[in-house]
């Protein structure tokens, strides 16, 4: 078997790396996306109207509560429905994995506010400054050292969950496989190969994340 592997990496690595590139600018544009929607979400979330609260509670229930390859369905169903517009099967999912991805991070962020010590707050206030300029310029930045590491793990956990936009057909790995699967008629070599590009590129992305968080928490000391 290890050497019909090795042949068959040989003549489709191609395809892989196709497969690989697609799934980290999937996993990076989701991330992104859904960080600048979160941070929006998560503003809301902890502001004193009441109403901006309740929503973004439902939006996160209800995105949290419900199987994410479910929501892809949905959003390439419901998207070319509503819009009336023949909407591409990738753009359609892009936005689905963003939705998704929004709800954790909108978590994230709050829970990442929530730990700068309300002092902070406080000052900010008594020396004039506006609820805007408090948050932008003195929370988020504080806040930034606790979101970064859950981020980080946001992307590799994209990383894997991209592989059910292969259920449409839009390339990334689990895509890849299954093009070299049928190409090739062999399932097993082919799903293995895949397996340990998303185990090489998880516990890569992994050691480096904890790079970064213990440099983090060495510059504090």
């Amino acid at each position: 078997m290890l050497e019909t592997i090795i042949k068959m990496w040989n003549k489709y690595s191609y395809v892989y790396i196709s497969g690989l590139t697609g799934t980290l600018c999937l996993a990076a544009i989701t991330v992104l996306c859904g960080t600048l929607i979160g941070i929006v979400l998560a503003v809301m979330r902890l502001s004193r109207v009441k109403p901006l609260q309740w929503l973004v509670r439902f939006y996160v229930w209800v995105l949290r509560g419900t199987p994410i390859l479910l929501q892809l369905y949905f959003f390439w169903i419901f998207l070319p429905r509503i819009t009336g517009i023949n909407i591409p099967d990738s753009t359609c999912i892009i936005i689905a994995l963003i939705v998704n991805a929004s709800s954790y991070v909108a978590e994230v962020i709050r829970a990442g506010i929530q730990a700068v010590d309300k002092g902070q707050t406080e000052a900010a206030r008594s020396l004039g400054m506006t609820g805007v300029h408090t948050m932008t310029r003195i929370i988020l930045p504080q806040a930034v050292k606790n979101i970064l590491p859950a981020l980080g793990n946001e992307f590799i956990t994209m990383i894997k969950q991209a592989s059910l936009a292969s259920v449409f057909f839009i390339n990334e790995l689990t895509t890849s496989y299954k093009t070299v699967a049928s190409a090739t008629f062999r399932q097993v070599e082919s799903i293995i190969i895949a397996g340990l590009i998303y185990l090489l590129v998880t516990t890569v992305l992994g050691r480096i994340l904890a790079l970064v968080e213990w440099r983090m928490n060495a510059n504090e000391r």
